[in-house]
């Protein structure tokens, strides 16, 4: 919507409201006017995500968008934005794009603190499959943003480059192609077991 037509929709309808507190309007006015006013509250309803998301990248707590937002903990400051934006997973419903935010949290906490307590054994991997000669373009490619991952603090960032580094290895490659299959297919199970966890109920 432009600015114009939001300014032309908002002053239409602030009138046909004066109107109908002082007397009668006809039912086409009114009607026209509950259509503006969904309009309206369509479009405000889409800038609140955006205003949060603003917001936080600026370094803004939840805790203090939770007043702004009219809630009362930074817990649910959260949950309202959740709620509210645009899902990337297809998450029909507010609630279910809380659960799956969450079930995305948990599953990357627990990859990430599962490759931590691997660290010595992702890092020599790496350092092996960053050291493949024969790739492709392409897999050279790969094999130089793992060796740039490598260069990181978190061991964590290693597992997205070694698992699209398995896709440019050759038939002379096969060992260290199942191998990284296989660091991949943990991590899956991992991230999966605390996805398990989190919606098993608590009693």
């Amino acid at each position: 919507m432009t600015e114009a037509d939001f300014a032309r929709r908002s002053r239409a309808l602030y009138e046909v409201v004066m109107a109908a507190r002082s007397s009668a309007v006809e039912p086409v006015t009114l009607l026209a006017a509950l259509e503006s006013l969904r309009v309206l509250r369509g479009e405000l309803a889409s800038w609140e995500p955006e205003l949060i998301e603003a917001a936080r990248a600026e370094g803004v707590s939840w805790a203090l968008l939770a007043p702004a937002l009219g809630v009362a903990s930074r817990q649910a400051a959260e949950r309202r934005f959740l709620r509210l934006r645009p899902s990337d997973g297809g998450e029909r419903t507010g609630e279910a794009r809380v659960d799956a935010e969450r079930d995305r949290r948990a599953g990357d906490r627990a990859v990430a603190e599962w490759a931590r307590r691997n660290s010595a054994m992702l890092r020599g991997l790496a350092g092996q499959a960053g050291a493949v000669e024969g790739l492709s373009a392409e897999g050279r490619r790969s094999a130089d943003k793992l060796n740039t991952a490598l260069g990181e603090n978190d061991v964590a960032d290693l597992l997205t480059p070694l698992a699209d580094l398995r896709d440019h290895l050759t038939a002379d490659h096969l060992h260290l192609a199942d191998r990284l299959g296989a660091i991949s297919e943990h991590a899956g199970q991992v991230r999966q077991d605390a996805v398990d966890n989190r919606r098993r109920p608590t009693t």
